[in-house]
């Protein structure tokens, strides 16, 4: 199967997923819901639930276990990607070739929607050990919070350095927990839910660090020199608000060099796994060279 094409089986399979979480009644918090539709079913590619299941996928079939983990990590994703176009943050007007959802909304609405999605995950997760708890389940859950943590974190030291000069430990630090952290849950979540030996969880963490902080010189790339018809949103914003990114720190060609060699190293940690890893692999050369 061509990989753009079990991609979008994934996609699909998580869009479904999340669609039985839409809350539809008429009530009086009904605009609320609307903002978290809004922003949970905009599009995107679905890559964090993707990864998990995918793991999961490397050791056991009935990956059907992973569904509350996958929607609610999706969920935690775009509370992120609301606040993260925050007037108070990036004040970004687009995302995905739509108002993001204070320009859509309101800022107040957009603050609660986030926190909705954020509250509605742990919710999910709940539930799913309510009717089940197991010690995977229990220790996916840590992953999940503590991935939550650290990407706020992350999310902080971005803004409190705006418009300063950055140390490289310090701006690895900030790449590996604003957008790192959820990547490396993901990949975490699915090995511990099929119960991998601790040798292949700590490959594969290893192998999501490294895509997790490729994601993130990609996207300083995109933001620099990526197609605004095609991101779905103005080029240059990191630049304009002197943000510390790869690009501002290393040059372009330093930061694409950068990207190379962590996706290199991690299809090589998942060549381990021969053609059960195919998908993995490919999703490593997708984030390497996505073009939003």
């Amino acid at each position: 199967m061509v990989f753009k094409e079990e991609l979008k089986q994934y996609s699909d399979l998580i869009d479904n997923e999340l669609e039985k979480y839409i809350r539809k009644d008429k009530c009086l918090e009904q605009k609320l819901n609307e903002s978290v539709k809004y922003s949970l079913m905009a599009g995107g590619k679905r890559i964090r639930p993707t990864l998990m299941i995918a793991t999961y996928k490397l050791f056991k079939e009935d990956y059907e276990k992973c569904f509350p983990f996958a929607v609610a990590m999706e969920m935690i994703h775009n509370f992120s990607l609301i606040h993260d176009d925050l007037p108070g943050i990036d004040n970004d007007d687009f995302r995905h070739g739509k108002p993001t959802n204070h320009k859509q909304f309101n800022e107040a609405t957009a603050i609660l929607a986030g926190d909705s999605l954020l509250n509605y995950a742990y919710l999910v997760i709940s539930q799913d050990l309510k009717n089940n708890m197991t010690k995977e389940k229990i220790e996916a859950f840590y992953e999940l919070a503590n991935a939550v943590d650290r990407m706020i974190i992350g999310e902080y030291v971005d803004t409190e350095y705006e418009g300063k000069k950055v140390l490289e430990d310090e701006l690895e630090y900030m790449h590996k927990n604003k957008t790192g952290a959820l990547i490396r849950a993901s990949v975490r979540i699915g090995a511990i839910l099929a119960n991998a030996e601790k040798e292949d969880l700590e490959k594969l963490t290893l192998f999501a660090e490294k895509i997790g902080l490729a994601f993130q010189i990609r996207d300083d790339i995109l933001s620099e020199i990526g197609n605004e018809k095609i991101l779905g949103k103005p080029v240059g914003n990191d630049k304009k608000r002197k943000k510390c990114t790869y690009v501002s720190k290393y040059g372009l060609k330093k930061a694409e060099e950068e990207l190379n060699k962590n996706i290199d190293e991690a299809i090589n940690l998942i060549n381990y796994y021969e053609n059960k890893g195919e998908f993995l692999k490919n999703i490593a050369n997708y984030i390497k060279d996505r073009n939003k």
